[in-house]
């Protein structure tokens, strides 16, 4: 995994050293002597990890990192501060101004690598969130998102994994201080049932279990597709390095050290779970932004947008697979008319209405989509054209065979115009449906109400929805 370092420090031979070995494991570094200048660089050269130096002078690392934070562009950051600090209210201010983690000088080489490394992980995953949030911006969609720092850390559902009772208990009673609801697990079967089963914002996992095997439990939930996105904070240790360094590997966010202080804790804890409730919040976003970017917002079926898009990798993929595909086009008849005569609100229920009785007659994998204004298209998958025939009939007879009863203004008899075409192979979906667009053409000339279905008339026969 390459990435580009941010290494900042006023001492020369302390960026040195810290060059020599990021660039012998093939990491791209960059440098800085100051606070100011760390500023500068991360504009300049988009860095994926920033290692802080605490103690500089003018602008120190806390202040460095607090501004780093507080920038939108640069919020989700990750910075490791390096430091000869070590006492426990130090850790603790950093964690408040943003830190994500902390390596003590000298700077051991596998401690630096792992926390490299599993904080590149993050950096990736919420680049992609951002990109994202980017295509949902092209879509047109733009929402006031609060920023990281917006989110509420308290009440979180928290899972502790400790066979010492009196530890496990001394955990939760420091975690209850915020409000959170923690639950303890003896074992890691018991564990990975509760995560698989309930929905959790953070797991805390003991490495000093002594019938079990934590690191198997955290590999277990990072491969389990329910809580593959659920933090973890191990308890290790301040001398197995090793297991660190390994659970680190494992996808581990990160980690306290034994004896764990109460304040160090639950800032770790909230900065979890703060991230967690906005990387979820970022996905939720993006699915629903997706989903309107891609719905008809009147009908709720699918928009030429998805259509296009969906209809050229359906018809490569039967090209490849020599399967049928064929393709239903339908308007309303004398749309226009109803409109004018009775509203445009009256039209809009009419739509609706006529989406709603179509698509209870379409299989779960037909696609049903507003092409515009009053036309619609059905893809139908492995379908030839006799059978196409037949639902278009069944998709015309529906239509006319009642009136759509628009509240408050009463019934509105409609009828539609059909045309059908069956895919070709190698077919553009921009043949297809100028195919099919001709059909619905000829089922206009020829009285409307009826289905034509690639050059040959439609046999006008009724057909009931089963």
């Amino acid at each position: 995994m390459s990435a580009r370092v941010l290494v900042v420090d006023d001492i020369p031979a302390n960026v040195k050293l810290l060059e020599v070995k990021l660039t012998a494991e093939y990491f791209d570094v960059v440098t800085a002597a100051s606070g100011a200048e760390a500023l500068v660089r991360i504009a300049e050269s988009q860095p994926d990890i920033v290692l802080l130096d605490v103690m500089m002078p003018g602008m120190d690392g806390f202040e460095v990192c607090k501004r780093i934070r507080s920038d939108h562009g640069t919020m989700h950051l990750p910075v490791v501060m390096v430091t000869a600090l070590s006492a426990t209210e130090d850790r603790v201010r950093g964690l408040q101004a943003g830190a994500d983690d902390f390596l003590t000088k000298p700077v051991d080489d596998l401690s630096l690598f792992a926390r490299v490394k599993s904080l590149v992980r993050l950096k990736m995953m919420m680049d992609e969130l951002q990109l994202r949030r980017r295509t949902r911006e092209q879509f047109g969609i733009v929402d006031d998102e609060p920023t990281l720092a917006d989110e509420d850390a308290n009440g979180a559902k928290i899972l502790i994994v400790d066979d010492n009772a009196l530890v496990a208990k001394r955990l939760r009673e420091s975690l209850i201080d915020d409000s959170h609801d923690v639950e303890v697990a003896a074992t890691c079967q018991e564990a990975l049932a509760r995560a698989s089963a309930d929905q959790h914002d953070l797991i805390i996992v003991s490495l000093s279990l002594l019938d079990d095997d934590p690191l198997r439990l955290c590999s277990q939930l990072r491969s389990n597709e329910t809580t593959r996105n659920l933090p973890i904070v191990i308890v290790v240790d301040a001398e197995d390095r090793e297991r660190l360094a390994k659970g680190l590997e494992l996808g581990v966010n990160d980690y306290l050290p034994r004896p764990v202080d109460r304040n160090e804790l639950k800032a770790r804890v909230r900065t979890q779970v703060r991230r967690r409730r906005y990387q979820e919040r970022l996905r939720d976003t993006y699915h629903r932004s997706i989903s309107m970017a891609l719905h008809d917002p009147l009908t709720g079926i699918y928009n030429r947008r998805y259509l296009d898009g969906h209809l050229q990798s359906l018809l490569t993929d039967t090209t490849e697979r020599d399967k049928n595909v064929t393709l239903l086009i339908f308007d309303i008849d004398f749309f226009k008319k109803i409109n004018d005569e009775r509203g445009h609100p009256v039209g809009d229920a009419v739509l609706k209405g006529l989406a709603e009785r179509v698509a209870d007659g379409l299989r779960g994998f037909d696609t049903f989509a507003r092409y515009g204004g009053e036309e619609f298209v059905v893809v139908m998958p492995e379908t030839n054209l006799a059978t196409g025939v037949m639902v278009a009939e069944r998709i015309r007879a529906a239509i006319a065979e009642a009136p759509i009863t628009v509240e408050g203004h009463g019934d509105v008899a409609v009828t539609a115009s059909v045309g059908v075409a069956m895919a070709r192979s190698g077919e553009t979906p921009a043949a297809l449906l100028e195919r099919a667009d001709q059909a619905l053409y000829r089922a206009k000339q020829n009285g409307r109400d009826r289905v034509e279905a690639d050059g040959h008339a439609a046999k006008a026969t009724s057909f009931s929805f089963a």
